[in-house]
């Protein structure tokens, strides 16, 4: 959290660190840099150590925010493009797996709107692991890959956390992926940008809810976490202080919500099985 301003993303956390006077231009133990692939800009912020850390109020890892003019549906022209990006972004953030499984964890509500990203995202991810086990010899090209749905600790008694902690236990993975909706600084931003990191997520921290992390120190797998801000402080954009700690979400946040999770999930298929294509997934999924 950068001068009491609540964002998830790094992007934000270290544009408002430089745009604050009192600092200095460049942050010891911070590296950002721009580039653009296939008409995507993209923002890379790798926090190398533990004054980074501090300072932008977020784990050592490398974080990249994806910026869209809007969310393509399947039927938009925009749509292969932005996944082959995002897929490629992904890619960049796992370890070496080799024939390692993959664990994917859809956090979040599927009953509050804004919240219910990883639900919605959990509907496009192809599930693998059951199959290759009973016909290996038609899914062998395919990686193991198994899901699970959280909910959160209101409507399932258990924290995210110790969830994935069990199925980390059982599975084995060599890296978890975690997708969960997050809150930003920027209300022209919201809904419009996919932040992807390697340092794993900490469920809630944006909103002020902060829950157990799930990085790789506490589930003994790698953590990459994938996720769109649906929400912002009102207090931010407003310069009301009597509005901190009230959260606004863009108009047609349903359909924003349910675009952006059919973009990550078709992203993190073709980052897992090498060659698939997303019309191949189109039929995959149906």
């Amino acid at each position: 959290m950068v001068n009491s301003v609540r964002t998830d993303l790094a992007s934000e956390a270290h544009r408002l660190w430089r745009a604050s006077p009192e600092r200095v231009r460049t942050l010891d133990g911070v590296t950002a840099r721009e580039e653009t692939l296939r008409g995507f800009s993209v923002t890379s912020v790798e926090i190398l150590n533990d004054t980074g850390a501090k300072a932008l109020g977020k784990a050592p890892g490398l974080y990249y925010t994806m910026e869209l003019p809007h969310f393509p549906g399947r039927g938009d022209d925009a749509f292969g493009a932005a996944v082959s990006v995002l897929s490629e972004l992904i890619r960049r953030c796992l370890p070496p797996l080799h024939s390692a499984p993959v664990l994917v964890a859809a956090l979040g509500n599927p009953n509050i709107t804004p919240d219910a990203l990883g639900p919605l995202c959990a509907e496009s991810v192809l599930v693998t692991r059951h199959l290759r086990k009973q016909q290996p010899e038609l899914f062998a090209d395919f990686r193991d890959t198994a899901l699970c749905r959280t909910g959160v600790l209101g409507t399932s008694g258990m924290e995210s956390a110790l969830q994935v902690k069990s199925l980390c236990r059982a599975l084995s993975p060599g890296c978890v992926i975690a997708i969960d909706a997050l809150a930003g600084a920027d209300a022209d931003r919201l809904c419009r940008t996919v932040q992807v990191c390697s340092s794993g997520i900490a469920p809630g921290s944006g909103v002020g809810n902060d829950r157990e992390k799930l990085d790789s120190a506490s589930l003994g797998a790698p953590v990459v976490a994938i996720g769109i801000p649906t929400v912002i402080d009102a207090s931010f954009f407003s310069g009301d202080e009597a509005l901190r700690g009230l959260f606004v979400t863009p108009r047609g946040i349903d359909e924003l919500v349910r675009h952006g999770a059919h973009l990550i999930g078709y992203a993190i298929d073709l980052a897992l099985h090498d060659g698939l294509t997303v019309e191949e997934l189109d039929a995959l999924l149906a």
